[in-house]
């Protein structure tokens, strides 16, 4: 009984899981925000790039 205490309480004192954890938190959360970023903001991003290819196209004499 004394070794399943011991091993207990040496987990709960162990915080490289809980910080993989938190990386990994941070990580989903960076990866949605960006989500949200180019969902909301695709739409206006490839208006500018038409536009400035058609600029470049017109620009070279394509």
């Amino acid at each position: 009984m004394k070794a399943l205490i011991s091993t207990v309480q040496e987990f709960a004192r162990d915080e490289e899981g809980i910080t993989a954890i938190e990386y990994g938190l941070l990580a989903a959360v960076v990866a949605g925000v960006i989500g949200v970023a180019f969902n909301t903001l695709g739409g206006t991003i490839s208006t500018a790039f038409a536009k400035i290819g058609t600029k470049i196209s017109t620009a070279v004499g394509d």
